[in-house]
């Protein structure tokens, strides 16, 4: 069995629906079949965090940059706002990792601002300015840094 899950990962999937929907529990590869629900779980958390990073990252640009505000950085958090909402609530549990995950993400937002601004890593806050109800809120624009 687990020698099929090193050779055809897809074959393998397929082989271990076709075993449970048949019942057949003792010829289920448990171990590898926990490694990858596990998998999922820790796949479905860095989605979290790469949208968090987008929407941060267009949110910063927007208040740092008011100059150069336009279009696209508008689309941007909008379409993010858009897929953040989708994913958490696909995965409503997901709202308990948000603390960790806007604090994952906004070190990570903060890197791709000064690379994309060229300003320095002095001129973001320390800690994400927005909580996650002003991120998901559309009316929600911050305003030039002050």
């Amino acid at each position: 069995m687990s020698n099929l899950y090193d050779r055809d990962f897809s074959a393998w999937a397929d082989e271990q629906a076709s075993l449970l929907r048949a019942g057949k529990w003792s010829d289920v590869d448990v171990a590898h079949l926990i490694e990858e629900i596990e998998s999922m779980a820790r796949s479905e958390r860095r989605e979290l965090v790469n949208r968090l990073v987008v929407l941060m990252l267009h949110l910063l640009k927007w208040r740092y940059q008011p100059a150069l505000r336009g279009n696209s950085w508008r689309l941007s958090i909008k379409e993010q706002r858009i897929r953040l909402a989708s994913h958490l609530g696909d995965n409503p549990s997901l709202k308990s990792y948000l603390d960790e995950a806007i604090a994952r993400a906004y070190r990570l937002a903060v890197i791709e601002a000064e690379k994309q601004t060229g300003l320095p890593e002095t001129t973001f806050p320390d800690r994400c300015p927005f909580g996650i109800a002003d991120m998901l809120d559309d009316h929600f624009w911050p305003d030039a840094a002050s």
